[in-house]
């Protein structure tokens, strides 16, 4: 791996190297701090904590968040908690352009951007719930950082974000380097599909009084990384088509010598109502409806990650493994081909069952035939599959003509995912030189199979904006899993990046405005 690029710097421009320091000197005296007390508060996203207004654990992390940034002192920032009624908050936050003197004010809104363009910086609070399986010596509440990793539940996931983002912003102000307007828009409901966003998008953009503004760049720190040696550029998302499918046939459990060969299993005709949408054994998803082409910028794209990352792509993962005849024998992925690995993961369609009830615990389970099975369903759809056709196309084909007419139903929801615009050239240019000055090699792209609701919003509110969708989730950080981590030194190299893509925004030609 190259060493960062070093070079002499024009006067005005961001000199990397300060930067770095300067942030990764930051995140050691202070940001690992906060980020420690933040992984102790349980803020679950509302979907997993209906209580969440009572436990109070959300208001916690947002009003931590507040403080620490209203300490920071950056100067002309002014920072608000949004609350609409019966909506989980929000932090939003403005800083004026700056012409590079020191000095910010309306006036220098027009900096390189006649139009007094806008960066928006993006990224939540809330978390995921608990889980099972983390170590002996982790846990989702208990905070701890060994061999430059951060463990425990959101902090990669994505609390660092706000943490992240004002320090990219003190970096420019540490060096007088000029900057257009940012406003930062951090929500408490992302895990939960942000469903509470949208009002206070609206509401920021209101005629009356626009406070988004002319959003020319979104810098969302809310995604993944194929490495932890370069900068990585998220291309595309995927949609989900999500929600709880039920088959009844009782009213009671009743005694399995009596009743089974008679009475239908429900889980058995859940079998086969799942079998109109999958194909067991290849795990294909059988409506077409559901599957849409790639675009060939992206297939070129997954060749080109591919051939950087090839067979890590699948044995980044904790496969299961058992003795075979004195070998040791590990289960397998769908495909050992790296570029279908990582089209399958961010352009086809997948189906995960994610929980269930009616299921009594293995210590629990008399020879009873159960009254009902419940799955909870996690369709991922393709990022150009419109989420709301695919949550009908679903329901009915799970509902209809239910075999031994049991009571069938699904109830849920979607987010259609979302596929970056054309790359400007400024905003290529000043990817590339980031990851050169802060990694040493070059920005790399590649799709992601999660989702994130905000993105195709913003990208049907102002389609002439660049996106810089990046974040640490790199290998073995396991988001929304056991053991997850925050990389703490790819996460300063992110910061001091996201830092200079700012400053180049407002360093380039008027032209490429």
């Amino acid at each position: 791996m190259n060493a960062p690029l070093h070079r002499e710097i024009p006067a005005g421009l961001l000199d990397p190297a300060r930067a770095l320091a300067q942030v990764a000197a930051q995140w050691d005296a202070d940001i690992v701090t906060q980020l420690s007390n933040y992984i102790e508060i349980p803020a679950k996203s509302p979907g997993f904590d209906s209580q969440w207004r009572e436990h109070g654990h959300i208001d916690t992390v947002v009003r931590q968040a507040a403080a620490w940034i209203e300490a920071q002192k950056v100067a002309g920032l002014r920072l608000e908690v949004i609350r609409l009624p019966g909506r989980t908050p929000v932090l939003f936050f403005e800083v004026p352009a700056c012409s590079g003197t020191g000095q910010a004010n309306a006036a220098d809104s027009t900096i390189h951007s006649a139009s007094g363009q806008t960066v928006l910086m993006y990224g939540h609070l809330d978390k995921q719930p608990e889980f099972t399986g983390w170590r002996n010596d982790l846990g989702p509440w208990t905070p701890r950082l060994q061999d430059g990793k951060l463990y425990g539940r959101g902090g990669a996931d994505d609390g660092y974000a706000v943490y992240a983002s004002i320090a990219a912003i003190q970096a420019l102000k540490s060096q007088q380097v000029a900057h257009p307007r940012i406003v930062g828009l951090i929500e408490t409901c992302e895990e939960s599909g942000s469903y509470d966003l949208l009002p206070y998008v609206d509401a920021l953009r209101s005629p009356q009084n626009n406070r988004l503004g002319d959003v020319a760049l979104v810098i969302c720190l809310d995604s993944g990384a194929g490495n932890y040696d370069q900068l990585w550029l998220t291309t595309s998302l995927r949609g989900m088509a999500g929600g709880v499918l039920k088959v009844e046939v009782l009213t009671e459990g009743v005694h399995s010598g009596d009743a089974s060969g008679l009475v239908p299993s429900s889980f058995r005709i859940m079998r086969q109502v799942l079998d109109r949408l999958e194909d067991s054994t290849t795990g294909h998803l059988l409506p077409a409806s559901f599957h849409c082409a790639v675009p060939p910028e992206r297939l070129a794209q997954a060749q080109a990650t591919a051939a950087i990352l090839g067979d890590q792509l699948f044995k980044r993962f904790p496969w299961a493994h058992h003795d075979c005849g004195g070998s040791t024998a590990f289960a397998l992925p769908t495909t050992q081909d790296p570029v279908q690995a990582l089209l399958n993961r961010t352009w086809r369609p997948t189906l995960s069952v994610t929980g269930a009830e009616g299921l009594p615990a293995l210590a629990d389970a008399g020879n009873v035939l159960r009254p009902y099975t419940a799955f909870k369903l996690s369709l991922r759809l393709p990022p150009l599959v419109d989420a709301a056709t695919a949550v009908q196309e679903l329901k009915r084909l799970l509902e209809d003509n239910a075999p031994y007419q049991a009571k069938v139903t699904f109830d849920g929801g979607g987010t259609t995912g979302w596929n970056a615009p054309t790359t400007a050239s400024w905003f290529e240019n000043a990817l590339q030189a980031a990851s050169q000055a802060h990694f040493g090699s070059p920005c790399a792209t590649i799709g992601q199979g999660g989702t994130i609701p905000l993105m195709n919003l913003l990208s049907q509110g102002f389609p002439k904006a660049q996106m810089m969708v990046c974040g640490v989730l790199g290998p073995h950080s396991n988001a929304h899993g056991p053991n997850e981590f925050l990389h703490v030194p790819y996460a300063k190299k992110l910061t001091a990046a996201v830092a200079h893509v700012i400053a180049q925004m407002a360093a380039r030609p008027m032209a490429a405005a």
